[in-house]
């Protein structure tokens, strides 16, 4: 292969890599919107409808993790077939801290 063919080539993947509809989003020829919905006060647009809700893509408002503390054991947290340690309330590792 030349480079002559190589350029041809390059040249031919950059025009379709160019070749996007950029523009607003409309129904296919004879097909319409879904219609308006019952108690719904205006019409959907094609961009209302592609746009995610909150509950499919959430937000975060707080920052979970504000400064790092060292986890206190959990008496419960076992290996399968192993019995819990019996809770004693005079116990340290036990106690959980005041917030």
């Amino acid at each position: 292969m030349t480079s002559r063919q190589k350029l041809v080539f390059l040249a031919l993947g950059i025009c379709l890599a160019g070749c996007g509809k950029v523009g607003d989003l409309e129904p296919r020829t004879g097909n319409t919107l879904p219609v308006k919905a019952y108690g719904q006060t205006t019409e959907q647009s094609a961009q209302a409808l592609s746009t995610p809700s909150v509950q499919a893509r959430p937000g975060r408002t707080d920052e979970l993790l504000k400064r790092s503390e060292r986890r206190i054991d959990d008496p419960f947290d076992v290996p399968p077939g192993e019995e819990p340690k019996p809770f004693t309330p005079e116990d340290p590792a036990t106690q959980t801290s005041p917030k």
